[in-house]
């Protein structure tokens, strides 16, 4: 080895740590510890200091919950319009392109048939990439077309939601989908086919006040932000300040709101279990 490539070695090699450094740790929002991405990636992106739950995207998601390689994705093809042509800072097809651009997809929800610990369902999960997981015409009727192959199958539904709510750049169109997702959930009942809901950070807006917050069973995530209008905009409505962790999974679980908090280690499992545990007759 010469002089020449013993310098060009450690160049590269003072180039690789300086990346590393850079893109290869995380810091926790909570306790503030800086750790080696693969140990967070390794707890499912739990910090492993205080067990705070980071946002995972659906590739995560689903890799966490199948049976691996059982999950089959439906209406990948759907794709929103621009039925009003809605223009704010940007126009509405502009960020839809944006969209598709960050995570590949071209809606905020992916749906399809998963198999959890040997029991199979169908499930929904909401990407808060996509325009911040917001529900729009596309989402609702991914929603009520795993409804419908629920019934058609004989399976339980679980929609795991991460949503800053309805989509504004439908207005009405968006709205709507609160009632249409809510009255096909209605359908679940009649056939004695079990709806789990899974609130994580964030589940907020007209997603938390109507499909999100109707399951048999309602989990949550540790520390998962679920409500409908901001806390700023509660406080200047009412004129008060509201108590230390209004709106956290843990207040919610106090006062009933939902059934359990589970961490996501033991999400597959315990989702399992209850899919196992209401059976469809």
């Amino acid at each position: 080895m010469n002089l020449l490539s013993i310098f060009s070695f450690n160049s590269n090699k003072k180039e690789a740590i300086k990346n590393e450094s850079s893109s290869h740790w995380v810091k926790c929002k909570s306790c503030h510890s800086l750790m080696y991405y693969k140990e967070v990636e390794n707890q499912n992106y739990v910090c492993p200091k205080c067990g705070f739950h980071l946002r995972i995207g659906v590739k995560e998601r689903i890799k966490l919950l199948e049976d691996e390689g059982s999950f089959v994705e439906y209406d990948a093809n759907l794709h929103p319009v621009d039925p009003i042509k809605f223009v704010d800072s940007k126009a509405y097809t502009k960020r839809i392109e944006e969209g598709f651009a960050k995570t590949g997809r071209k809606s905020s929800v992916v749906s399809g048939e998963i198999i959890m610990n040997g029991v199979d369902a169908q499930i929904v999960i909401f990407d808060f990439a996509f325009m911040g997981g917001s529900l729009g015409s596309v989402e609702g009727e991914k929603i009520v077309r795993a409804v419908n192959r629920a019934i058609e199958k004989r399976q339980g539904l679980v929609i795991l939601s991460a949503s800053g709510g309805a989509r504004m750049q439908e207005s009405t169109f968006s709205l709507l989908q609160m009632s249409k997702t809510s009255a096909a959930l209605a359908k679940l009942a009649r056939y004695n086919i079990p709806y789990i809901s899974v609130l994580t950070d964030p589940t907020m807006g007209g997603v938390s006040a109507s499909f999100a917050t109707l399951g048999d069973i309602i989990i949550a995530e540790p520390g998962a932000l679920i409500g409908f209008a901001g806390q700023r905009v509660i406080e200047q409505t009412i004129g008060s300040a509201l108590p230390d962790g209004f709106q956290r999974a843990e207040f919610l679980l106090e006062k009933g709101s939902i059934d359990m908090i589970v961490n996501r280690n033991e999400l597959k499992k315990t989702l399992s279990d209850m899919l196992t545990l209401l059976k469809v007759a």
